[in-house]
């Protein structure tokens, strides 16, 4: 039924909303704002100039006509009421008493409403409710003479403190829902389970997938060595442990982990990891580009010596020069070869020109890095992968954990590998018992057998 839809949404919205405060440091509430000349932003200019308008138009008349006013004045009431604190009785009966709406419509009636004296007290209580960062803007509004105006930049300012005040709330509630969060998002999530039609069939296909290439890949015993070679990985940390227990929930859980960060556009994703969705898919879009600057900065290097570009000012240019140029690019296959911003580079910094020789084979190097079987690309991406499984462990992201070739990219790779660990973690501790039931079933038959071919 439409209100066991709507009541499903609500329930969504607010698991999506405590997920995010806890996940996201950085989260907080922003005013909307559409692109300029957009449909939206026009119409939206359109209704609010009409309104002021009308506003304007009854403060001319005479005798002037209060009824926009007082609707006005009866919302910036309730806005201010809603900023106080629990504890602030007395302001709150200041509010109460000053902005009696029957006592200013009796006013208004007779022609007797002071507006500049109550936008006076409304400014004085703004100024006593409001963050730091918002006083030049409430001293500002003291110097306005027109009322019009004046009433228009208090409502703007109002909701630039509500969304304060929101934000403050967000910050102070993020310890308590870090302790609960765990509890809270699984048992909304089993809520909603018992909703979704197919189940967990996404979840269940990409473990399934998980387990069908840990089988079958490189780590496998024999190979697991060359990955761990040259990444740091001492043979007894959890990672190099992983790859020898080939068929082990946790192996398998961690290479499904890692597949989320080359995911195939249009295939369906496990309902487990939908609200992480963007974060994952943005996290894939970085490591695609950090793959690229450091395949750029190592060809470059290798070719016009490695003491020019381990100079910061130089490395650091290239980056910034190769991010432009992928910036939209939809895949980075097919980014353009960046061997004149090299050399351009070069040159600024005094360095002679290149050989003929050399601009050829820089050159030619540079562009078949957009090719898919491009030998140092993929010793880059492998590097990367296997700095990234680490970041699967506690204490995973480490310098130390980076393979040399990936120091000039250290410091955003370190800030991808916190991103992407703790993301999982707490994946992890949220939906460990859904992953554990469903890799049973996968994994369990497939021992049992071995188990019994084994006895004959």
């Amino acid at each position: 039924s439409v209100s066991e839809l709507m009541e499903t949404a609500n329930e969504v919205s607010k698991m999506t909303i405590a997920h995010e405060i806890v996940v996201n440091h950085d989260f907080k509430l922003q005013e909307v704002n559409f692109l300029p000349n957009s449909l939206e932003s026009r119409v939206k200019e359109t209704l609010h100039k009409a309104f002021w308008d009308i506003l304007r138009e009854q403060l001319s008349k005479t005798p002037p006509d209060y009824s926009h006013a007082i609707k006005l004045l009866q919302e910036i009431k309730e806005t201010l009421l809603s900023l106080l604190l629990p504890r602030q009785h007395r302001l709150q009966s200041q509010i109460e008493e000053t902005l009696d709406m029957e006592l200013i419509k009796q006013e208004a009636e007779h022609g007797a409403l002071d507006i500049p004296n109550l936008t006076a007290y409304i400014l004085g209580t703004m100024a006593m409710l409001c963050a730091p960062v918002r006083d030049e803007e409430i001293q500002r509004l003291r110097v306005m003479a027109d009322p019009v105006h004046l009433l228009r930049e208090i409502f703007r300012v109002l909701n630039l403190m509500k969304m304060d005040m929101v934000n403050f709330t967000i910050q102070s509630l993020r310890p308590h829902l870090q302790e609960h969060s765990v509890e809270y998002e699984r048992k909304k999530f089993q809520e909603l389970l018992k909703k979704l039609p197919g189940g967990l069939t996404c979840t269940t296909e990409w473990l399934r997938k998980a387990a069908a290439e840990i089988s079958t890949s490189d780590l496998l015993p024999s190979s697991s060595t060359s990955e761990t070679k040259g990444s740091s990985v001492p043979p007894s940390s959890p990672a190099a442990r992983e790859v020898f227990s080939v068929h082990s929930p946790t192996a398998v859980l961690n290479q499904a982990y890692m597949d989320l960060l080359h995911w195939e556009p249009g295939r369906e994703y496990p309902e487990t990891m939908l609200m992480d969705k963007a974060r994952l898919d943005a996290l894939q879009m970085k490591v695609n580009q950090l793959a690229i600057i450091a395949a750029v900065l190592l060809v470059s290097s290798s070719t016009c010596g490695s003491g020019v570009f381990s100079s910061p000012g130089c490395g650091d240019r290239l980056k910034r020069v190769i991010k432009a140029l992928l910036e939209g690019l939809p895949d980075t296959r097919t980014f353009v070869s960046p061997f004149d911003e090299v050399n351009s580079i070069l040159l600024q910094l005094g360095y002679p020109v290149l050989s003929t020789d050399k601009a050829a084979s820089l050159k030619g190097q540079l562009t078949s890095l957009a090719e898919k079987d491009n030998a140092v690309r993929i010793l880059i991406e492998q590097w990367i992968q296997t700095y990234l499984r680490l970041c699967l462990y506690p204490g995973g992201q480490n310098a130390k954990n980076l393979p040399q070739g990936l120091a000039p990219i250290q410091e955003e790779l370190l800030e991808v590998g916190q991103r992407f660990g703790s993301l999982i973690h707490h994946n992890r501790q949220v939906f460990g018992p859904y992953y554990s039931g469903i890799l049973k079933k996968l994994l369990l038959p497939e021992r049992k057998s071995e188990a019994g071919s084994d006895s004959h």
